[in-house]
């Protein structure tokens, strides 16, 4: 894939994950995914591919700090016995 279609795709996501964040609307990426599919099916794919890793990004990302703060709680827990 050209660096010119992952550029795009990269900021474009970026800019999506904002208005998602902003409007809570965590769907709107479907309706640019389509926006692009009516124009260019390779950056679409590629938009789609960089939502998908941002998005596992921060699934993984709340998995990884709550599992810190449950340790963390735990560990006041023990100390306050």
């Amino acid at each position: 894939m050209s660096d010119t279609i992952t550029n795009l795709a990269a900021k474009l996501a970026e800019d999506t994950m904002k208005v998602m964040d902003e409007t809570g609307d965590d769907r709107f990426f479907v309706e640019v995914g389509v926006v692009l599919g009516a124009a260019s099916q390779s950056l679409e794919e590629a938009f789609l591919t960089e939502i998908r890793v941002r998005m596992a990004e921060r699934k993984a990302r709340q998995f990884v700090i709550q599992r810190l703060t449950d340790h963390r709680s735990k560990l006041k827990a023990i100390e306050k016995q």
